[in-house]
């Protein structure tokens, strides 16, 4: 069974840039997709990014696009995501999960078979 770990949580202030870290215990295989989804206090969980391991195309949310940059590095089995311009709204956990969607349903949680235990990120002045 993979296992994920995040990393690289915290509290920051309005503005600033956090790296996310998922590291996956083995090799999921090409046809695999990776993702980061967060979960607000008292929301539901919302896809933030994907991305393929064969070919690398990537998802945003419309939220996130422009402001964070998902990528993967291969040789690592991590997967990583880069927050720049962190609003207050971005306060989350931030869970890293992998599975097989297809493209209309990238951004469906129940389409992951593997998930991480999460990382908080606080986004606060």
């Amino acid at each position: 069974q993979v296992q994920l770990r995040e990393s690289g949580g915290g509290l920051v202030q309005p503005g600033d840039s956090l790296r996310l870290s998922c590291a996956a215990s083995e090799h999921t295989g090409s046809s695999y997709t990776m993702a980061w989804f967060r979960q607000a206090e008292g929301k539901e969980r919302e896809f933030v990014a994907g991305i393929r391991w064969s070919g690398g195309t990537t998802y945003y949310s419309d939220s996130v696009k422009g402001r964070f940059t998902i990528s993967l590095d291969k040789s690592k089995n991590t997967m990583y995501l880069q927050m720049n311009r962190l609003e207050p709204e971005d306060t989350s956990v931030y869970t890293c999960a992998t599975g097989r969607p297809i493209t209309s349903a990238v951004r469906n949680p129940d389409m992951y078979y593997y998930w991480g235990q999460g990382t908080r990120v606080t986004v606060s002045s």
